[in-house]
């Protein structure tokens, strides 16, 4: 760790942890409800899907948006401003009653506020990094992980009390809201978060040096993981209830267990990676995520596919980290513009899974989401094909323990 850690470094590492958590517990307060939304709406699966198709498209206009804005502004203050508005909006979908274009337009400014907050609060992540010297970003999204549990375990309970949309969202989103106005003076300002950064000039002569190859076959693992979490975050409540015949309670802790393992497994992944190797770790991820993905197909009942996704998200929960540590073996800079490159791949992998997911779902009125489940679980075994490029040959230069960041499903 860095000599010279400060007061203010330790608040900015503070207001970082309750960043993530507050949008940890957002995303899963919304997604987890989504066969009450399409219930109250009477929305068909297919204008369901292009419902949640809008989220990662706008959400990556959100954040080429911020983006633009941190030059002259930093993250901080786009964050301190994102993150209360993602809160409002969720009750705002809340307050749309079974009026369509209003809900279209609530999820429209979800997505959009969702992706300043991701970028900033990523920004933040990484200024709290080069502070400290050391990788922290696993703690980081741990502690999304398990605000997202608890959003998980909200949803069930409001549904078990039958409250109303509203009254749910409204309960999380404000315990957001007031934890972001209480935190948010805690993030860098701007001259404290460019301490230290590399200038636009660094960025684009690294961007020259780094190759094409190893990012394309650790992106191709990426998009795939990406767009199985996108079938189970965004649809797999929805399979519990409607194909499952769970009650609306039961929906809500598939996600619950899915990302229950997915701490875990990445709270012990560090360890195998130092004993293994990535390729071996990478490897039995894939073989266990595979196992998971088969019980979610042919799960009978909700409690059977409960623990699927568990399965699931222990195997498959690897591949994100290590896939950021594989681009750093080839960024000779340790600028960081390899692991952007291939954190564009969870953008597109999260955008086929809604658009794949959504499309074939609507072809049967029984098994539609069975069905759509299987193009994922037949995908996890391009992860096991593209293993070797885990370890990939570290280009002269290149650091190996480059601290990075792994961007939350939107």
């Amino acid at each position: 760790m860095a000599e010279g850690i400060t007061t203010r470094d330790r608040q900015s590492r503070s207001g970082t942890y309750a960043a993530f958590a507050i949008q940890g517990l957002c995303f899963a307060s919304l997604v987890t409800q989504v066969p009450k939304i399409q219930d109250t709406h009477h929305l068909s699966d297919g204008t369901l899907s292009l419902v949640l198709l809008m989220v990662p498209v706008i959400a990556g206009v959100g954040s080429v948006l911020s983006g633009g804005l941190f030059a002259r502004v930093g993250s901080g203050p786009v964050l301190r401003i994102a993150q209360p508005l993602v809160c409002a909006t969720i009750i705002l979908v809340g307050l749309t009653g079974d009026n369509d274009p209003a809900l279209y337009a609530s999820v429209a400014l979800f997505g959009l506020f969702v992706g300043a907050v991701d970028a900033s609060m990523n920004a933040q992540a990484v200024a709290v990094e080069r502070r400290y010297g050391v990788s922290l970003i696993t703690g980081f999204y741990a502690v999304w992980s398990v605000a997202g549990i608890l959003g998980g375990l909200w949803a069930s309970l409001a549904n078990k009390l039958d409250l109303s949309l509203l009254t749910g969202f409204a309960i999380a989103a404000s315990a957001g809201i007031i934890v972001s106005l209480a935190t948010g003076h805690l993030v860098y300002r701007k001259d404290e978060e460019s301490a230290g950064a590399p200038s636009a000039a660094d960025l684009k002569a690294a961007g020259r040096s780094v190759p094409w190859k190893p990012i394309l076959i650790v992106g191709a693992a990426m998009a795939t993981f990406y767009l199985a979490d996108a079938a189970i975050s965004s649809y797999g409540t929805k399979y519990l209830e409607d194909e499952l015949s769970s009650a609306d309670w039961v929906g809500p802790l598939g996600y619950v267990a899915y990302q229950v393992a997915m701490v875990f497994s990445r709270t012990v992944a560090d360890f195998g990676v130092r004993r293994s190797g990535p390729v071996q770790v990478v490897r039995i991820g894939s073989v266990v995520g595979l196992v998971g993905m088969i019980g979610v197909v042919a799960a009978p009942n909700a409690w059977v596919a409960i623990p699927a996704f568990a399965v699931a998200g222990l195997g498959l929960s690897v591949v994100a980290p290590i896939s950021y540590t594989a681009a750093g073996r080839v960024d000779p800079t340790g600028l960081g513009v390899a692991v952007a490159r291939v954190n564009v791949f969870n953008y597109v992998g999260f955008v086929l899974g809604a658009a794949v997911i959504g499309a074939i779902a609507p072809v049967s009125d029984s098994n539609g989401l069975r069905l759509a489940f299987i193009v994922p679980t037949v995908l996890v075994v391009l992860i096991y094909a593209t293993a070797k490029g885990f370890n990939p040959r570290p280009v002269p230069g290149a650091r190996t323990d480059t601290p990075v960041a792994e961007r939350p499903t939107v």
